[in-house]
């Protein structure tokens, strides 16, 4: 598989295009059914952002798209090419586009108050930078709440030399999630009741049975704990399938998108998690999976069957595919629904959709306390069951110390508050999980643990200092942010020093899994000694984990860091990671809250 051999791209397709695939960009539509360009190419670009009415299995909906494509056009690039993209707002608000994972200057990162001023109505902006990379990204807008509306699309990077990974034939797939309410109304009413989308509860008969096999007594104190911290083990996931169609390249299960293949071939996937607020389970049935890259970069070949892709995300897999048609399918985290393609030989082929699995529940090690004995559960950490309770003020704490050097140091303090309900007691390394649902399957699950480099990592400097940054959150209130604080009220940026190799440690003290994701630089995911630790921009941390990454302070500017679920960045999970040129101090986010479209957290 690893040749020095150049790909081969498979083109199949029929004659003509048929009306139901008219919405669709040529990449998106079921391969074999259109001869039209699959992707845009070159070194300039010209996209246009418009509002749009779409159809999503049969049902009408209002988007906001790119080029009125749903998705964006699949953008394709050269590594080492100098590229112009010229972006019209035809919208009456502002917007922007973020190229995900794309190594560049911080001004042409496009986020809006942060890197550069938005996209005005009527205006058209031009992003200009060199292409450093190669591998499998995408774009999306960083404004407001357009993402959720259709506003995405997928980046692929040719490698200016061979490309190390040999195959005949790629399929570009989109992971994505759609509401037919307005996202405004939608992150309302979560504000108003976090669960409002959540109908996945526990029922008597629930109780009967746990009591029947763990006691009355245990059942009854596990409930009441549950009912003090006013959480649920069914809390998977903030929005369900009851609200949400899961989609594949802008596709409804029903629609079944399919992508060709002849036997034998070599097929290659790149998989991108491009939803708002959705982590899916991906696994093909019957065809294993041998994973090549994780976010654009590279790494050595791990076969598996099933992975756990959080939003935004990306992976891609060699396929080798006999005589039949298989079954893509993407589980959302909470099994409440999924997103659905076919792989086949030939058109018109389907393969058998296995039913949802039983919805995964949430256990004493998603609070950071698995290990901890049962009768020292009631005072770890000064509160019930591990969780420092005290209902102290958040304002009154001394947010100023930001970590420790690796020489040691007092770890930093997290309080529970108005904005924080809870503080995970013991937080533990997770890497080596397969992820939330994932545990027992019966089959081959990846876990980050099994990533390594096919590269050396380029910067092997053991780091010289440590950030500890916490996950924080009140699940009930729908508040989320950094170490207890939401972007909103910050008041100075993360500093990173230009040139400095540092250690960026995260604890999760929620109950959630959330996929923090860093703009500007990528970071070395610490699950090995040596120098092949996965490189990465987006990681899931999982609930009551605490993760190391390596991150080499190579980009000078302002760049966003957050929670890529969108509606608790929204909701203040969102900080500035300032790199400050050699000599230079730190800036005052007070000032930048002036700024055109900063508007995040309580503000949004």
């Amino acid at each position: 598989m690893w040749s020095r051999r150049a790909f081969i791209r498979g083109t199949t397709g029929l004659a003509g295009a048929v009306a139901a695939e008219s919405l669709f960009a040529p990449w998106a539509r079921s391969a074999g059914l259109t001869r039209r360009p699959e992707a845009l190419t070159g070194t300039r670009f010209d996209l246009a952002i418009s509002r749009a009415r779409v159809s999503i299995d049969g049902r009408a909906g209002d988007a906001i798209l790119v080029n009125g494509a749903l998705p964006a056009p699949l953008l394709r690039w050269r590594e080492g090419d100098v590229i112009t993209i010229n972006v019209e707002n035809r919208l009456d608000v502002d917007t922007s586009i973020h190229w995900h994972g794309v190594l560049l200057p911080f001004q042409m990162d496009g986020v809006p108050g942060m890197s550069f001023p938005g996209i005005k109505p009527g205006e058209t902006f031009a992003y200009r930078f060199p292409v450093k990379q190669s591998g499998t990204y995408w774009y999306h807008s960083h404004s407001g709440l357009q993402e959720q509306s259709g506003h995405y699309g997928p980046i692929v990077i040719d490698p200016k030399e061979e490309d190390p990974v040999a195959y005949d034939r790629e399929h570009v797939i989109v992971l994505s999630d759609w509401t037919f309410m307005k996202p405004e109304r939608l992150f309302s009413k979560l504000k108003k009741n976090a669960e409002s989308f959540n109908f996945e509860k526990r029922t008597l008969g629930d109780f009967m049975r746990d009591a029947g096999r763990d006691g009355l007594g245990p059942t009854l104190k596990e409930r009441a704990m549950w009912g003090e911290m006013r959480m649920s083990p069914a809390d998977i996931a903030d929005i369900g399938g009851a609200t949400y169609a899961y989609l594949v390249n802008g596709r409804g299960p029903a629609a079944n998108w399919t992508g060709l293949f002849s036997p034998g071939e070599r097929v290659r996937l790149r998989i991108i998690n491009a939803s708002a607020m959705t982590i899916f389970n991906v696994r093909i049935p019957g065809l294993p999976m041998t994973v090549v890259a994780a976010d654009g970069q590279n790494v050595r070949p791990v076969e598996t069957d099933e992975f756990q892709i959080g939003v935004a995300e990306t992976y891609d897999v060699i396929l080798h595919p006999e005589d039949r048609a298989y079954a893509l399918m993407a589980e959302t985290i909470d099994r409440s629904g999924y997103a659905r393609a076919t792989l086949a030989p030939r058109a018109g082929m389907t393969a058998p959709v296995p039913a949802l699995r039983k919805p995964p529940r949430l256990t004493m090690k998603d609070m950071g306390m698995s290990h901890m004995p049962m009768g020292d559960m009631d005072t770890a950490g000064g509160g019930m069951n591990g969780m420092d309770m005290s209902g102290m003020d958040m304002a009154h704490m001394d947010h100023g110390a930001t970590g420790h050097d690796m020489s040691g140091g007092a770890e930093k303090t997290i309080k529970t508050g108005v904005g924080v309900d809870m503080v995970a007691a013991a937080p533990q390394n997770r890497l080596s999980d397969p992820g939330l649902g994932l545990e027992n399957v019966g089959h081959r699950v990846l876990t980050y643990a099994q990533l390594e480099s096919f590269h050396p990592n380029p910067d092997k400097r053991a780091p010289g200092r440590e950030l500890e940054i916490h996950l924080t959150g009140n699940m009930h209130r729908y508040m989320w942010s950094f170490d207890g604080v939401k972007f909103s009220a910050v008041e100075k940026p993360i500093l990173f020093h230009e040139g400095e190799r540092l250690r960026l440690t995260l604890v999760n003290d929620t109950m959630m899994s959330h996929p923090i994701h860093l703009h500007g630089m990528f970071f070395d995911v610490v699950n090995r000694d040596d120098d092949r630790k996965p490189r990465k921009h987006t990681i899931i941390v999982k609930p009551g984990e605490k993760v190391s990454l390596d991150v080499t302070a190579d980009a000078v500017g302002d760049w966003a860091f957050h929670c890529h679920l969108l509606y608790h960045m929204a909701a203040g999970m969102m900080q500035t990671v300032e790199v400050a040129p050699r000599g230079a101090g730190g800036h005052d986010m007070r000032d930048m809250r002036h700024m055109p479209g900063m508007k995040h957290g309580s503000d949004a």
